[in-house]
């Protein structure tokens, strides 16, 4: 029942002022009461708020494409105050997944935070998806995940808070899956939805895996296949087949917890998951941080079925390009390996694979084994091949 003693008071103050009181930009009365006869500041809501609506259509960027891209983010970071503490072991200077904190000889707190617009319309999934990437950058560091709190932006005042509910449903659910506790959160209202986590969890100081230590005559493994940005994008202008929507929504949902149980235990030397910057963006800072050249065989990669052929058709977001800003700079592509090829490895990722860098002489093992546990894509994509400045080479 609409309080009409608090709507009068709410509504005399912004008519007083000519403006709304809880949003300036508009003039009081707002189009929104003129034609519903609600008002929102009075905390009225709409009786029919949607409830059932495809998500994706209310984002301009699906997922990881919402990231700022890597460019912007080196301006962004220039001259902010360096650590200078023993206890930080991994800080964001080496633009890895996630910040380590040393509390005694084998005990770390691992800790990332990470959030997006909606990749799937389905509101539980995408809660699922926003959690499995969340616990990834853990994963990556060969961390265990033990807490989390969520973050969320949501349009309250336009859509039902059903949906809101949905998607923590499933982002916890997910959590749960993999054995960590949410103990809260925080959340504001925003034109978009957002939604992700803040991850914290623990790692032996002695056993930290970086973005850093990758040698000539490993092999580089990718976990997952790649192209869910360009699914996402086909789905956002309605060109993406329900089949191919149901394999990129599957892929982004599984944690990548297996992944990284079986590279820690095979003695991986580097890792880092595959998100917002695409393979070659998140490649572009292992090999600059290691000093070396890695070579990507182009056949091998795993890349979901249509995505190639959604390329050809020019659904290419501006997100791939925003990639290919800064990390072609470390790229030298063979005549034999196709620019529609290419621009699928700068493409972003929504909760990616794992890119395991591990001796050679593990890399078949490792890969029978991720796929024997149900890692099925698993595959060997290239190898370090000398010490450098950092370069990558792809061929055929």
């Amino acid at each position: 029942m609409i309080d009409l003693e608090k709507r009068k008071r709410i509504m005399s103050r912004s008519l007083v002022l000519g403006h709304c009181i809880c949003n300036p930009k508009q003039l009081c009365p707002c189009d929104l009461f003129k034609t519903k006869g609600v008002c929102l500041c009075a905390g009225e809501r709409l009786k029919d708020a949607a409830e059932d609506v495809e998500l994706t259509r209310y984002v301009e960027n699906a997922g990881c494409a919402s990231k700022i891209s890597q460019a912007d983010l080196k301006k962004i970071l220039r001259g902010l105050p360096e650590i200078d503490d023993p206890r930080v072991l991994v800080s964001s200077s080496t633009c890895d997944d996630a910040g380590v904190y040393k509390i005694s000889a084998d005990k770390a707190l691992v800790q990332s935070v990470d959030i997006f617009t909606p990749v799937v319309d389905d509101a539980y999934n995408f809660g699922e998806i926003a959690a499995a990437n969340s616990v990834s950058d853990i994963y990556a560091m060969g961390g265990k995940p033990l807490t989390a709190l969520s973050i969320a932006a949501f349009p309250i005042e336009t859509l039902s808070p059903k949906i809101m509910n949905r998607m923590l449903f499933g982002g916890i659910a997910k959590m749960q899956e993999a054995g960590v506790i949410v103990l809260g959160g925080h959340s504001i209202k925003d034109k978009e939805i957002k939604f992700g986590f803040a991850v914290t969890g623990v790692i032996n100081p002695r056993k930290i895996i970086t973005n850093a230590g990758a040698r000539p005559g490993d092999a580089l493994v990718l976990t997952k296949p790649l192209g869910v940005g360009v699914i996402s994008f086909a789905r956002q202008v309605g060109k993406a087949s329900a089949q191919a929507l149901a394999a990129a929504g599957r892929s982004m949902s599984e944690l990548n917890r297996t992944a990284a149980e079986l590279m820690v235990r095979m003695g991986a030397r580097a890792a880092t998951d595959i998100t917002g910057f695409g393979l070659l963006g998140h490649l572009a800072e292992m090999v600059v941080q290691s000093g070396v050249t890695a070579e990507i065989t182009a056949s091998s990669v795993p890349i979901f079925d249509e995505a190639l052929d959604y390329v050809r058709q020019g659904l290419i977001s501006g997100s791939v390009e925003r990639n290919r800003e800064y990390a072609s700079r470390f790229v030298r592509r063979h005549a034999e390996v196709s620019e529609n090829l290419e621009h699928i490895f700068y493409d972003p990722q929504t909760s990616g694979g794992l890119l395991i860098v591990i001796p050679e002489k593990k890399a078949a093992a490792l890969v029978k084994k991720l796929r024997e546990r149900g890692v099925g894509a698993a595959a060997v994509i290239g190898c370090i091949s000398a010490k450098s400045k950092g370069s990558i080479i792809l061929k055929g």
